[in-house]
């Protein structure tokens, strides 16, 4: 069965930016160029520029038209818990952890409905830009309930927490129930990241429990779009 044309343009402008011909942060050319070189409507290169941004090809800016995104993206497994530096080595990939705050806070009203902590309950803040290949992609905001972790300094925020709290302190990390949200970047992603043009970032929210099943830690880790992909396995169940 032929394919309609919009789907050959899409077709073969996907193709070009997986092989590369089409480099990403590139602005591909207008509708009405399209349109042109590819002898048809603007209206099916619409439809076709639709499905690329869809599929994650293209990003379309107000103003600045279709840009190409990076297709080489990082898989973040969803159902597991897993540490930076565990998927950093996964991925065979250079790494730079910086850590721009850290010390003991008070939580606020937020922070306490999201720990399920009371007023003065102290908190361990624990704010990381992590940079992959040489971009700064994404932002964690770590809140670890004193109670459970007692001792905390900024040269293990730099390293691995987890390890250290797993493999010093004998805590049981067990599960995490986790939130995925799209939201408007703030300053503060703008300030830390390496964003470009990007007016929008994926967000993990993760509440982490220990084996008795207390809330210990609330995580917020905020991703450039355009460089992950959240990945998870599923069965059905008869």
């Amino acid at each position: 069965m032929r394919k309609n044309k919009f789907q050959e343009i899409y077709q073969e402008i996907s193709t070009q930016i997986q092989e590369g011909v089409i480099k990403a942060n590139t602005q591909l050319p207008s509708e009405h160029d399209l349109a042109n070189q590819y002898e048809t409507s603007r209206e099916t290169v619409r439809k076709a520029l639709n499905l690329l941004s869809q599929n994650g090809f293209i990003q379309k800016i107000r103003g600045r038209g279709s840009i190409v995104l990076e297709t080489n993206k990082f898989s973040f497994p969803v159902s597991g818990l897993v540490s930076f530096q565990e998927l950093s080595e996964t991925m065979g990939k250079n790494s730079v952890t910086t850590v721009h705050e850290f010390g003991l806070i008070e939580p606020d009203e937020f922070l306490q409905q999201q720990l399920q902590s009371e007023p003065e309950e102290l908190t361990w803040k624990v704010i990381r830009s992590r940079q992959i290949d040489g971009e700064t992609i994404i932002l964690d905001k770590d809140y670890f309930l004193k109670k459970y972790v007692p001792k905390l300094t900024k040269e293990i925020a730099e390293q691995s927490i987890y390890s250290y709290l797993e493999d010093e302190l004998g805590l049981k990390i067990s599960f995490a129930k986790k939130e995925i949200v799209v939201v408007d970047c703030t300053e503060e992603d703008k300030e830390l990241l390496d964003l470009g043009t990007f007016e929008h970032i994926v967000v993990v929210k993760n509440y982490v429990y220990l084996e008795d099943a207390s809330l210990f830690q609330y995580t917020e880790s905020r991703h450039r779009l355009d460089r992950f992909r959240f990945v998870d396995f599923a069965r059905r169940g008869r």
